[in-house]
C-alpha cells in the first residue's frame, strides 16, 4: 500500500519529499544553539537590573533568554514545516508576502498600532508581541524579484519593434536597447519599499534590502553597467547626506575617533572595543564578561559580538565567524545546484541577506565601518527576527530537497 501511494504521487510531489541538506541544517541549528547560549550570558545582567524603560523584565535575569528561546522553538518548527513545502509555491506567494509587508510597514504610522522609540517608528505592537514589518519586507522583495527574474529569458523574447517616426518611440527603443525598461518594475518596487523604510528612519534595513535585491538582479544576468551606475548614484547620495547632515557628520567623526565624544555617541563603540580587547586569545570564560554589567549598551542586541569576543576570545570569535562562513558558502553551493532558476535566485537572495547582515554587524562593532544598527543573525535579541530568519532557512532547505532532480527553467 505504501509503495502504491508513492507511485500515485506526482513527480513534483515526489521531488518535494526528497532529503533536506543536512550540512546546511546542522550549521543553522548549531548557530541557533550557540546564539541562544551567548544571549543568555550577555543579557542576564541588564534583565536583572531592568534599566530599559521600554521593557519590563520584572527583575527576571532569564527574561530575554526565555522569550528568545520560545521564538527559537517557533522558528525551528516553522523551518521544518516550510522545508516540506514545494518551493514552487513560493512563486505565487511572493506577491502576497510583498504586498502584506508593505501594508504592515504602513501600519506602523497608525496611532495605537505603531510603536516609536525615539525618532524611529519601526514597530507594530500586537499584545505581548512587538515586531518590525521591515523584516518581512526583506524576504518579500527577495521572493518577488526571484519569481519575476526566473522567467526573464522567456519574458524578454524577441526585441520589441518601436516606431521610429515618433520621439516617444525612438526614446523607448533606446531605453529598451540599454535594458532600462526591463528594470522599471523592480525599481518601482524598491522605491515604494525603501521609501516607507526611509520614513521609519531605518537606514540599516534600507542597506540590507538594496544589497539583497542587487544580488538577485546580478545573478539573474542584469548588465553590470547598471550596477556601476547604481553604485555611483548611491555613493553620491550618501556623500550628500553625510556632508549635509550634522547628525551623519557627527557619526562619521565618532567612528573615526570614538574618544572625541565619550560622554555620548562614542561611548558604545569604545566600550565595545574594550570588550573585544579584554578577551585576548582565549577569552575570560563563558559567563565571565565584565562589560555586560551595564558598561556596554545593547550588549544582548547589536553589540552581542563584543561579548562573544570577551568571553570566548579571538579563538572562539573566529570559530563562530567560520560557522557563518560555512553556512554562507553552503547556501551558495545549494543555489548553484538548485533544480531551476527560481530556486537559484531565491537561495542567492536569502544567503546574500544573511552574509551582508553578518558582515555589517561584525564590521560595525570592530570599527571597520560606521555604525549602521544591524543585528547579528541567530545571536542578537529579537524573537520575531529570529523566527523569520529560521523560516528563511526553511525556504533554502525546501530548495535543497530537489537539487538531485534534473535542471529545469
Amino acid at each position: 500500500m505504501a509503495r502504491k501511494a508513492k507511485r500515485d504521487l506526482t513527480i513534483e510531489q515526489q521531488l518535494a519529499r526528497g532529503p533536506i541538506d543536512l550540512p546546511f541544517l546542522a550549521l543553522v541549528m548549531l548557530l541557533t544553539a550557540v546564539g541562544l547560549i551567548m544571549l543568555l550570558s550577555a543579557s542576564y545582567a541588564s534583565a536583572m537590573y531592568n534599566l530599559d524603560p521600554a521593557v519590563n523584565t520584572k527583575g527576571d535575569p532569564l527574561y530575554y533568554f526565555k522569550r528568545q528561546f520560545g521564538f527559537a522553538i517557533l522558528g525551528v518548527v516553522a523551518m521544518f514545516v516550510i522545508s516540506k513545502i514545494d518551493y514552487q509555491h513560493f512563486r505565487w506567494m511572493s506577491v502576497f508576502v510583498l504586498g502584506a509587508s508593505i501594508v504592515l510597514m504602513a501600519l506602523v504610522f497608525v496611532p495605537g498600532i505603531g510603536r516609536a522609540v525615539g525618532d524611529a517608528r519601526r514597530w507594530i505592537k500586537l499584545g505581548p508581541i512587538t515586531f518590525q514589518p521591515s523584516e518581512i519586507a526583506k524576504i518579500g522583495v527577495i521572493m518577488f524579484f526571484a519569481a519575476r527574474l526566473s522567467k526573464r529569458n522567456s519574458q524578454l523574447g524577441p526585441p520589441k519593434k518601436w516606431s521610429k517616426r515618433t520621439f516617444t518611440g525612438r526614446m523607448a527603443a533606446r531605453l529598451d536597447r540599454v535594458g532600462l525598461l526591463e528594470l522599471i518594475p523592480y525599481g518601482m518596487v524598491l522605491v515604494v519599499v525603501l521609501g516607507i523604510i526611509a520614513l521609519q528612519k531605518h537606514m540599516s534595513c534600507m542597506i540590507l534590502v538594496t544589497a539583497a535585491a542587487a544580488s538577485v538582479l546580478l545573478v539573474a544576468g542584469v548588465s553590470l553597467g547598471w550596477f556601476v551606475a547604481g553604485g555611483v548614484v548611491i555613493g553620491a547620495a550618501l556623500w550628500f547626506i553625510i556632508t549635509q547632515t550634522d547628525y551623519m557628520k557627527a557619526r562619521i567623526d565618532i567612528w573615526q575617533n570614538p574618544l572625541s565624544d565619550l560622554q555620548h555617541g562614542g561611548y558604545q563603540p569604545w566600550q565595545g572595543r574594550i570588550a573585544i580587547g579584554s578577551g585576548g586569545l582565549l577569552g575570560v570564560g563563558l559567563g565571565n564578561s565584565r562589560q555586560k554589567y551595564l558598561f556596554l549598551p545593547e550588549e544582548h542586541n547589536d553589540y552581542i559580538f563584543p561579548i562573544v569576543c570577551e568571553e570566548l576570545g579571538m579563538v572562539g570569535a573566529c570559530v563562530i565567524m567560520a560557522l557563518f562562513a560555512l553556512l554562507i558558502i553552503r547556501g551558495f553551493w545549494l543555489a548553484l545546484h538548485a533544480r531551476d532558476r527560481f530556486g537559484t535566485l531565491l537561495v542567492v537572495g536569502i544567503t546574500s541577506l544573511t552574509a551582508f547582515q553578518t558582515f555589517f554587524n561584525i564590521a560595525v562593532v570592530t570599527g571597520v565601518v560606521p555604525p549602521t544598527g544591524i543585528s547579528l543573525p541567530f545571536f542578537s535579541y529579537g524573537g520575531t527576527a529570529l523566527a523569520i530568519q529560521l523560516a528563511e532557512m526553511g525556504m533554502v532547505l525546501s530548495v535543497s530537497r530537489q537539487i538531485a532532480a534534473p535542471k529545469a527553467e
